[in-house]
């Protein structure tokens, strides 16, 4: 880590470049101490009580003493160097680019003329650009790595982390018809949620149109997936083969245009008219009891056939 001069008037200030926070550094130091206390007693203790079945307890404990501090110093280097790591795996794949093409550029040279190494770069370099195929999976191969750094950009700057500092883990771009995908495996402090409020944040850091963001497993819910997308691709004019089966010289033939009726035009149907045969109240007798009913002479009189 480097500590960063005092600013000078006029806005000019001195010194190197901040590599890693002072915030991360503190963090790792402190962790780096925790871990080596941790391992070295643990491991110093099961080693001893191992050693303690065949040889006096007392010199378990040096024996367990001198097993528990190499792994515990070990520890403590991971922890330590920690940051460095993660800041080497955001540029792997440009450090592994940069040497790939010293090295084949030094074999070249020393193996071949000056007239040959010349050809050579130039059909590496010639081919890939006049190709528009390769050209446009170039592009998009070096959109995916720019896009890594400005997500890591995004995550320092207006993305609030945990208290250490710590940024997510960048795991791995690849193109897509629309722009980029890449995944992200979020450190405890930040939740999707917090995210989805900044992707309009995101889009701009990334010189995308806009941002997507939805996680990319079920049972995790650190491991989530970012969508940068450039372009539109339901917009564009597609070529369709149809085209070519279609006979130009084919006459174009006027159809007639079907009347489409703008009202019901229905007949005037009269509706059935039922009626009813009125039943007379029986009148009672003397004694108080309803006579029975007279049954009908015809069929058109029954009751029971409008029931």
């Amino acid at each position: 880590m480097s500590k960063s001069s005092p600013r000078r008037p006029f806005g000019r200030n001195t010194g190197t470049v901040t590599v890693i926070e002072a915030k991360v550094h503190r963090s790792s130091a402190r962790n780096a101490r925790l871990a080596f206390i941790l391992t070295a007693v643990i491991v110093g203790l099961l080693a001893a009580v191992v050693a303690a079945s065949s040889v006096h307890p007392i010199l378990a404990l040096f024996i367990g003493a001198a097993i528990g501090t190499p792994c515990g110093g070990l520890a403590w280097l991971l922890v330590r160097v920690w940051p460095v790591l993660r800041l080497l795996w955001w540029w792997t794949p440009e450090i592994v680019l940069t040497v790939a093409v010293l090295t084949f550029w030094v074999q070249l040279a020393n193996h071949t003329s000056t007239a040959v190494t010349l050809v050579v770069v130039a059909l590496v370099v010639g081919v890939p650009a006049a190709v528009p195929v390769i050209r446009r999976q170039l592009v998009a191969w070096t959109w995916c790595l720019i896009v890594r750094h400005r997500l890591r950009v995004c995550f320092a700057q207006f993305i609030i982390a945990n208290q250490s500092g710590s940024l997510p883990l960048i795991l791995w771009a690849r193109p897509t018809p629309v722009g980029e995908r890449v995944w992200v495996y979020l450190r405890p402090g930040l939740s999707m949620a917090d995210l989805e409020g900044r992707l309009d944040r995101i889009a701009v850091a990334c010189h995308a149109a806009t941002a997507l963001i939805e996680r990319a497993s079920d049972g995790n819910a650190a491991y989530l997936r970012f969508d940068i997308k450039r372009r539109e691709v339901l917009t564009a004019n597609v070529s369709s083969p149809l085209v070519d089966v279609i006979n130009p010289d084919t006459p174009s033939v006027d159809r007639p245009s079907p009347v489409i009726p703008t009202a019901l035009d229905l007949p005037d149907v009269d509706a059935p008219v039922i009626t009813l045969p009125v039943q007379k109240k029986p009148a009672t007798t003397a004694n108080g009891t309803k006579p029975a009913a007279a049954s009908s002479s015809t069929d058109a009189d029954d009751v029971s056939d409008w029931i």
